[in-house]
Parts: structure tokens; C-alpha cells; sequence
């Protein structure tokens, strides 16, 4: 038996039907796990992982775990394990695991540490607490990491700045920027699971309801899309002008938050950044207004600026709270503030994941296999692999493209030819 801390071995069966399941929703993957087990690339590795502890993400390690790799994993966010899962990867299938749905936040760093004393040859991110965590508290293991990847806005934007200071001591390649995972998992995956979240949680009904979606990156437009779709009146507020222009391109209403705050009837975070609704912002809430949370970390509502403005708290379903504020006004925070498409639902649908996960498999792949080291830096996920992805997800949709003709091909690497 590996090494574990989840909340009840006894859960596994139960987990491993719902990896199964899932499973069916991911052929790209288990194309890939296919080969693995034949070719075993990943022989000699020992995999890191701070990742959602999910059905998906078993998928994930099960096809590491064929390619030789050794693992460890645990949860990237306090609210995201699915228990059962964690069980099942550790009492069914050997994969030494530490997450356990709620865990207190002493709990979810002595797990990180845990992965870390594998130790580890390659990280693997979801909000890159791992390699924080390595350049904080492990750095005697960077001698030995050969390469990370991450996959998510909020932790690239975390390792950009180590980068920007110097301070990134290995190489991470950047799987959240890669085209089958931004363009789909951002986009299709945030928007229906956060929409799912919210609905489990409270069972609202969407149309005629203003929503407003604070940010409009890849989640942001799949979550305003999808919020559109079920007919609602959406609003979108933004910091960069371009993105801004989109969104009312796009058919939405553009406007500052301290606008927005005053007239929306439910409120999504989706910036990556921090404090994206504030106190000034809950002053001029309606009564009974809604928020969540989409972005990876829980600092883009300011709840301690809600906490003292309210005179007392409580839950009122699960993963809503109420709070009652000093002028007799309810506001409602769902899932503390935590990614609502994990902590009240089950996450993105396998099928998307499927695409993003590829991606992390053959990255590890590409980082195991290159003769030298990468430099320490940010580097993108190789075209090659991004484009092998998406053949093999048309392959699997049963589709086909075209192919340029040699004469095509020429054309378009030609500058002679004109009008």
C-alpha cells in the first residue's frame, strides 16, 4: 500500500466506477496510455503532482503511472477532491496520494510537502503551489527536477513573475497556453461546470437574471457564453481595454464594477487576480445578490472586507452562506469563495479534459526525453504535440480535414506570387 491521507479507503470501489466512467469521455488519453504501456517513456521519472483530485485527473495518473512513472499527488485546492477518487487512486491502483475534500489549510501545505518528499524528478502545477513550495521551503530539490508543467491563467501569471525576478530555478512548460487546452477547457469546461456549480448550490433560474462576469479571458467568455445561453442578461467588467472591446463585441454590456455591483443579480470571478469584488462593491449590493468564485485562488472576493461589514454569518445550504449585513441586507458567498465548479460540482466534463490532460502527458513525455535540460524559463507547449492533440480528438469525433496539395503548400511559402 502507498502512502496516503484521504478521507476513507473504503470509498474506492465507488471511485474506481466513476474513473471508468469517465474514462469512456477521454479516448485521446487512453490512446496515449495505450502507447505508454507499450514504449513505458516515462521509466525512471518520479511525478510530482498538485492537481484537482477528480476522475479526470485519475486518468491523468493512471496513464503516467503506464508510461513508468512513479507518483505522488495531492489536491490543489482545500474544496476540489472528490474523495471517492482519491481513494480509489490510492487503494486501487497504488499511486501514493494525500487529499481529502475540506481540508484546513495547515493540512493542504503538509500534503504538499508530502508530494515533494517523493522527491520528485518533474512537478506537475494547478496554480503552482508545488513549484512555489519547492523554491521556498525544498530548494535542495531543484538539483534534481528536470522540468514542471502548470496548467492554469492564475499560475502562469505566478511563474511569469518568478521568472521576471530571476527566482525560477527550472524549466515549466506552460500547458494552460497550449491551444487544446485554452481555447476548450478555459473556455467550454469553465463555462458549463461554473454554471453547473452555481446552479447545484442554489438552484436558481437563470433567465432574466443579470449576471455579471468579472473578466473576460478564456473563462470568463465561456462562462458569460453560457450564462447568454440559458438566457440571461449578462454584464461584463474588465480591466483590459481589448478584451473589454470583445465582450461588447460580443453582444454584452461593458461597464466598471462599481456600476455592475449595483444593478447584477449574481457575480462570478473569473480574473486570476485579486479582489475583484471589494467592500465598496458589497455596500451597493442588492438584497439577496450572489456571488462565486471561477478562478483558481480564493482572493478574487475580498471576504474579510464582507466579514466586517456583517453582523453575523451562516450556512444556509451547502456551500451557500449567508451574510446579514448591518443594514439588514443578505448577501451570499458560495463555496467560501473557492473554485464553485469543483467544491458544488464535479469539475469540467471528462471530454475537455481529455484534450488538456493529453497535454500534460505529452509534455512530461517531451521533458523526460530531451537530451539536455531546458534553461530555467516559461516554455510553450511544442506545436507539434498541440496539433498531434487535436488530430487525435477529430480522429475520436470521427472527423477529417484537408490537407494542403504540394501546389498549395508552395503558394503559401512563396512571396512571388501576387496579383
Amino acid at each position: 500500500m502507498p502512502l496516503a491521507d484521504v478521507k476513507d479507503l473504503s470509498l474506492a470501489g465507488d471511485g474506481v466506477k466513476r474513473i471508468e466512467w469517465a474514462a469512456r469521455e477521454m479516448p485521446v488519453l487512453q490512446q496515449i496510455r495505450e502507447r505508454f504501456s507499450r514504449e513505458k517513456p516515462l521509466r525512471g521519472q518520479r511525478v510530482g503532482a498538485c492537481l484537482h483530485v477528480t476522475t479526470e485527473t485519475a486518468n491523468l495518473m493512471l496513464t503516467l503511472q503506464a508510461g513508468g512513472a512513479e507518483l505522488a499527488i495531492c489536491a490543489s485546492n482545500p474544496l476540489s477532491t472528490q474523495d471517492d477518487v482519491a481513494a480509489a487512486l490510492a487503494g486501487e491502483y497504488g499511486i501514493t496520494t494525500f487529499a481529502i475534500k475540506g481540508e484546513d489549510n495547515d493540512t493542504y501545505y503538509r500534503h504538499l510537502l508530502s508530494v515533494l518528499d517523493l522527491p520528485p524528478t518533474i512537478t506537475m502545477d494547478d496554480g503552482a503551489d508545488l513549484v512555489a513550495t519547492v523554491h521556498k521551503d525544498r530548494r535542495e530539490l531543484i538539483g534534481e527536477l528536470i522540468g514542471g508543467m502548470e496548467e492554469t491563467t492564475t499560475g502562469i501569471v505566478r511563474l511569469r513573475s518568478m521568472a521576471a525576478d530571476n527566482a525560477l530555478k527550472y524549466a515549466v512548460i506552460s500547458v494552460n497556453d497550449a491551444d487544446t487546452k485554452h481555447l476548450f477547457d478555459n473556455r467550454y469546461g469553465t463555462g458549463q461546470s461554473t454554471l453547473d456549480g452555481i446552479t447545484r448550490a442554489t438552484n436558481v433560474l437563470w433567465a432574466g437574471k443579470k449576471v455579471v462576469v468579472c473578466g473576460y479571458g478564456w473563462c470568463g467568455r465561456g462562462v458569460a457564453l453560457r450564462a447568454k445561453g440559458m438566457g440571461s442578461q449578462v454584464i461584463v467588467t474588465e480591466v483590459n481595454p481589448v478584451r473589454a472591446l470583445e465582450a461588447a463585441m460580443d453582444g454584452y454590456l461593458v461597464m466598471p464594477m462599481d456600476e455592475a455591483a449595483r444593478i447584477g443579480d449574481i457575480f462570478i470571478t473569473v480574473t486570476g487576480g485579486m479582489n475583484g469584488l471589494d467592500g465598496r462593491h458589497f455596500e451597493v449590493m442588492k438584497n439577496g445578490a450572489i456571488f462565486a468564485n471561477s478562478g483558481h485562488f480564493n482572493v478574487e472576493i475580498n471576504i474579510k472586507a464582507l466579514e466586517a461589514m456583517s453582523e453575523r454569518s451562516r450556512e444556509i445550504r451547502p456551500f451557500v452562506e449567508e451574510y446579514t449585513l448591518k443594514d439588514g441586507r443578505r448577501l451570499y458567498l458560495l463555496a467560501e469563495g473557492r473554485l464553485i465548479n469543483l467544491a458544488a460540482a464535479e469539475g469540467h466534463p471528462a471530454s475537455v479534459m481529455d484534450m488538456s490532460f493529453a497535454n500534460q502527458a505529452l509534455c512530461t513525455e517531451y521533458v523526460a526525453g530531451l537530451p539536455e535540460r531546458l534553461p530555467p524559463d516559461i516554455y510553450p507547449v511544442p506545436k507539434e504535440i498541440d496539433h498531434h492533440i487535436a488530430s487525435l480528438k477529430l480522429r475520436s469525433l470521427g472527423m477529417a480535414i484537408d490537407t494542403l496539395t504540394d501546389q498549395q503548400r508552395a503558394y503559401m511559402e512563396s512571396w512571388s506570387e501576387g496579383t
